[in-house]
């Protein structure tokens, strides 16, 4: 077996239905398998796939297990010398999983394979970045890489003066599309199923490099993701999750007195931002809600990282029984 590709779903039935045929459609010339993990979908995704895709294994959770644990389990059963991580609101584009794979044949060194994703309308979707740091925390706070995203500085951490068009070594691939060597996982382990969603992707790739294994793109296949969609039923809850992420990583990976700062830079970053949103909310009408309950939540977010922060967390009682 080539690969074993692992879809994680919940209540987003459509999408699925479109990302497994495009899967089967656009992938020939190698071996692989399909994993479908349902995490307590009520929509009828489970019942689809196996009436629709009879070829595909199907996991059903009973409750929520969150992204990481639900892809931890379809790697337990992965047979594939490969694993492929694959957002289930994702569409293959012209044989991209086996260009992957090519690819990852030919750079043995490496762990962990992303490739060009773009956004519906075609245009680039960023999906590499730089490991979180202190520095790179203070420069997301600031907002300077929107200013000047041709900044080899400012733009650092999403590097956003490279136009994804070439082979290169990197950081972080994000899991929208990660397709990742079976034999490192088996040296470094599965994902930590701390993050629950989000920040996953900076921490496995952290831990591949300090293995001694390679992080690489490359710009040949393509994908579209539409992004956000397995999210947006409760999208302000995900977006506190997601900077608690980030601070999960910093207190596993960074010194420990770097961590009250990142806890600080995370509260400027949420801080600075609520101006903004009030902002638009009284400028524009139609936006009104919706800005009032962004500048809600990134108020509640900047006071939770100053008082205790794993409140940003889906999981908090998990994680502070850990951390």
């Amino acid at each position: 077996m080539d690969v074993s590709i692992i879809i994680v779903a919940w209540n987003v039935k459509e999408l699925v239905r479109d990302c497994l045929k495009s899967v089967f459609d656009e992938t020939k010339g190698i071996d692989f398998e399909v994993i479908y993990v349902d995490n307590a979908s009520k929509d009828g995704s489970v019942e689809m796939v196996s009436q629709q895709f009879p070829k595909v294994k199907i996991i059903e959770n009973k409750k929520n297990e969150g992204f990481i644990k639900a892809n931890n389990q379809g790697i337990e059963i992965a047979e594939g010398r490969y694993v492929l991580l694959l957002n289930s609101d994702t569409v293959i584009l012209d044989n991209a999983i086996a260009k992957t794979v090519k690819f990852a044949e030919s750079h043995p060194e490496a762990a962990v394979f992303g490739c060009k994703v773009l956004n519906p309308d075609k245009t680039l979707q960023r999906t590499c970045s730089m490991y979180p740091s202190l520095l790179n925390m203070f420069l997301s706070a600031i907002y300077l890489y929107k200013i000047f995203p041709g900044s080899r500085f400012f733009g650092r951490e999403e590097m956003t003066w490279w136009d994804f068009d070439d082979v290169r070594k990197v950081e972080v691939v994000y899991g929208c599309f990660s397709l990742v060597r079976k034999e490192a996982i088996d040296q470094v382990g599965l994902m930590d199923p701390l993050y629950f969603v989000y920040g996953d992707d900076p921490d496995w790739c952290y831990r591949f490099h300090k293995a001694g294994w390679e992080i690489m793109f490359t710009p040949e296949p393509e994908i579209i993701h539409y992004g956000g969609q397995n999210t947006k039923h409760i999208s302000q809850t995900f977006r506190l999750q997601l900077s608690g992420s980030i601070l999960i990583f910093m207190r596993l990976h960074r010194s420990k007195n770097a961590f009250p700062f990142a806890c600080f830079l995370t509260a400027l970053f949420f801080g600075l931002r609520v101006p903004y949103w009030l902002g638009v909310a009284i400028l524009n009408k139609n936006e009104r809600t919706s800005s009032i309950q962004t500048a809600k939540t990134y108020l509640i977010g900047s006071f939770y990282c100053l008082t205790n922060w794993k409140k940003l967390l889906m999981n908090k009682e998990e994680v502070s029984e850990i951390l």
